[in-house]
């Protein structure tokens, strides 16, 4: 038994930000008590549950030279995410029972936070066959996705989500239109056309979540679109969820924080997918967020070896690492005055907990103790040479920061410490 005391507790679930302690028991919170309460101080710090952060990817199997359990673990506790929902695009694909019955044995004899996996949509990817969905649910699968691969065949992702919809399984799809996207790099406008990089319109997005919307009307399927980020979209959202279609949205911090301007020197640690927006979309999409039409915020942890980004634009890998970074990117929409901490944690914890059906994400009693303490206020310069993941492909290397995780906690264990 231990006891939190003297903490600011961040409250998603009421809105509120209140003083108070947490008394924990048997990996769960027992009791909530006054600020003044004995125990560990928490200085007067936030106190918030732990972040679920939706879209990790990890390097095993096959590319565990960008990212391990282990060092995805530590960067995840050190960031105050006590659970990675992790992406089945790895070598091979987590298609089958087999390769994720190996995946989920891997995450729980070596990563510090929780894991939970979701598994291919379709076999190797592809677009083309379903996987096995039901086994993999048996397996421990929480959700199906393609990742950044969106099912081109209107007919072939119409029977996926009857059959998601028979089985209760959540369908996260990938809203690019795929001939459109194809080999772009930058969104399309006169800032690409000054760079000379291939574009493609924002429209591209708001055209296959129309196409996914119409499916998901004929079938009732259970959907989450992994990225929003652009204003076009987010009618078609606002309307399907107008309609009572079980829908939900997210995106990541990185189109919450970025624009595109941030890559007119060409550098590919800015190079991400979908690719940055203009800076009137990123304002649409925040408030949409503050507002809770877009659900949910991720890192969309993508980590890329240093060979793969030292090559010309076009050419290198999309994406950043973000289980460590996320916490203080966000803290610049709330200094900002964009929205309130219990805001934010809505979109980063509660939500993500609602959306797989989790009892974490709330501070009530009997919710398990997995706990983020921060200090909202800290400031520093991030320096991605301490950042404890493999690879070190962060757009916020030598940018003023605001925001540090102080502990982490799970189930009650502490699990990092600064």
């Amino acid at each position: 038994m231990s006891v939190l005391s003297n903490a600011l507790l961040i409250d998603p679930e009421t809105g509120t930000e209140t003083r108070g302690s947490l008394r924990i028991e048997d990996g769960r919170i027992a009791e909530i008590l006054p600020a003044d309460a004995d125990g560990i101080d928490c200085g007067g710090k936030c106190l918030a549950p732990g972040i679920i952060d939706i879209g990790v990817k990890i390097g095993e199997p096959g590319e565990r030279h960008k990212e391990s359990f282990r060092t995805a673990g530590l960067a995840a506790a050190a960031g105050g995410v006590t659970t990675m929902v992790t992406r089945p695009d790895t070598t091979p694909a987590i298609d089958t029972p087999e390769i994720l019955d190996f995946f989920i044995r891997r995450a729980r004899e070596i990563s510090p936070v929780n894991v939970l996996p979701m598994a291919a949509l379709t076999k190797c990817r592809n677009g083309v066959e379903m996987a096995e969905i039901g086994f993999l649910q048996d397996t421990g699968a929480v959700a199906f996705t393609d990742a950044d691969r969106p099912v081109a065949n209107p007919k072939i992702l119409q029977r996926i989500l009857t059959y998601a919809n028979a089985s209760g399984a959540l369908v996260m799809a990938h809203v690019q239109q795929p001939d459109m996207s194809k080999d772009a790099v930058i969104t399309s406008g006169p800032f690409a056309t000054k760079l000379g990089l291939p574009a493609v319109s924002p429209m591209a997005e708001r055209m296959q979540l129309e196409r996914d919307m119409a499916l998901v009307e004929m079938t009732g399927a259970k959907y989450h679109a992994d990225q929003i980020t652009c204003r076009a979209a987010l009618p078609v959202l606002e309307q399907a969820k107008a309609k009572g279609l079980n829908v939900t949205a997210g995106v990541s911090i990185h189109h919450l924080t970025l624009n595109e301007f941030d890559i007119e020197d060409y550098r590919t640690f800015f190079k991400v997918k979908p690719p940055l927006r203009a800076e009137n979309d990123r304002i649409a999409v925040v408030e949409a967020v503050a507002s809770g039409l877009i659900d949910i915020v991720s890192s969309m942890h993508t980590p890329q070896d240093e060979e793969s980004k030292r090559l010309p634009f076009e050419e290198a890998a999309s994406g950043a690492v973000g289980l460590q970074t996320m916490l203080p990117a966000l803290m610049q929409l709330v200094h900002g005055g964009y929205m309130s901490l219990p805001t934010l944690w809505r979109a980063i914890s509660l939500n993500p907990a609602k959306l797989l059906g989790l009892e974490a994400g709330r501070l009530v009693v009997g919710a398990p103790a997995d706990l983020v303490l921060f200090d909202m206020d800290a400031p520093f310069i991030m320096d991605r040479f301490k950042l404890l993941s493999k690879s070190k492909n962060t757009p916020f290397d030598g940018r003023r920061m605001q925001g540090r995780v102080l502990r982490t906690f799970v189930a009650g264990e502490q699990v990092y410490e600064r």
